[in-house]
């Protein structure tokens, strides 16, 4: 199994989950350690895998690494919308122009892949309404991140269709958990608390997200991979929705802080209202269900990594929140 992106927050935890399901697969991870990947996420299972530092626009060394593996399972991408605002450059090259790579050597040496996706790539919908995103959705992309997971969306399909690829998809609602880069929300609520700082939240904080953990997530993959129909697309999403108000509120009451402990700061511009998966597909064709079903008890065990696991995230904090800084968040 070659992992795309395996040093980083989601990618890390599933090459983890890999070893523990089966500790006989050969496991290669291919990583270019950006900002948010990270060796260290891998050190638990560092003697059972294989780690590669490379970019996946690396047409040379994508073809070697996928002639080698059996399955492809494509989680590397530029992912954070702020960035993406500021310089979209980077989402552009990693999320399309490495998708097309992969997709080429995958094609050349007739091998199966399954791609990570994001719900963001369906745009929002309204905070006062029941609607959810389905794999029919129509695509309607809001951010430079978002298009650009869009546009490797349609590549894939693309070539599966054209080309007969052995392809799957999966677009998954917000994922928390362990090893998440302090510049995402939840984290770094968590971490400002840790350090005596006072959350931010964005505008009046009334946007929805769905939350899913990062175990949930993988463990859906795993599914897919096993037994997903090739040229499928696959929903994933826990079903509990937040507003990030109550999310911030909620980290504080967890955390022994008054709820209201927290500053408002600039909203995103062009912030998505609310995202909502639909996931009965994948919970009726392949019996997937979240096991993380309790919110509180998901969220109070990501509190405790994150107060066990100081040395792992307070090297990034300083420079995440110098960029936040810059944007006036």
């Amino acid at each position: 199994m070659l992992i795309t992106g395996g040093a980083g927050f989601i990618g890390s935890n599933f090459v983890q989950d890999a070893v523990r399901r089966d500790p006989d697969t050969e496991i290669t991870v291919l990583d270019a350690l950006t900002y948010a990947g990270s060796e260290s996420n891998l050190t638990p299972v560092a003697d059972q895998v294989t780690f590669v530092h490379g970019d996946i626009c690396d047409a040379e060394l994508v073809d070697k690494l996928v002639a080698a593996t059996d399955v492809l399972v494509h989680f590397a991408a530029e992912s954070h919308v702020d960035n993406s605002l500021n310089d979209p450059s980077p989402f552009i090259k990693s999320n399309i122009i490495g998708t097309f790579t992969l997709l080429e050597a995958v094609r050349k040496h007739d091998k199966r892949m399954h791609h990570i996706s994001t719900d963001e790539v369906f745009g929002d919908l309204p905070l006062d309404s029941v609607d959810q995103f389905t794999e029919t959705t129509a695509y309607d992309p809001s951010s430079p991140y978002s298009a650009s997971k869009a546009s490797s969306d349609m590549l894939v399909r693309a070539w599966a269709r054209s080309y007969g690829v052995a392809a799957t998809l999966s677009n998954c609602a917000n994922n928390y958990g362990p090893y998440q880069h302090v510049e995402k929300l939840i984290p770094r609520q968590i971490t400002n608390v840790l350090i005596g700082d006072k959350p931010k939240l964005y505008g009046a904080g009334e946007n929805v997200r769905e939350w899913t953990h990062v175990d949930d997530h993988n463990d859906a993959v795993h599914r897919i991979i096993a037994d997903g129909r090739l040229g499928e697309t696959y929903l994933i999403g826990s079903g509990d929705e937040r507003s990030n108000k109550q999310i911030i509120e909620k980290i504080l009451t967890l955390m022994g802080e008054p709820a209201d402990a927290y500053v408002h700061v600039n909203d995103r511009p062009g912030h998505d209202l609310r995202y909502s998966n639909n996931s009965t597909k994948i919970r009726a064709e392949l019996g997937w269900q979240p096991r993380y079903a309790d919110f509180d008890a998901g969220l109070s065990a990501t509190i405790d990594w994150y107060k066990s696991n100081t040395a792992w995230w307070e090297p990034q904090k300083s420079a995440a929140e110098a960029k936040y800084k810059v944007l006036g968040r």
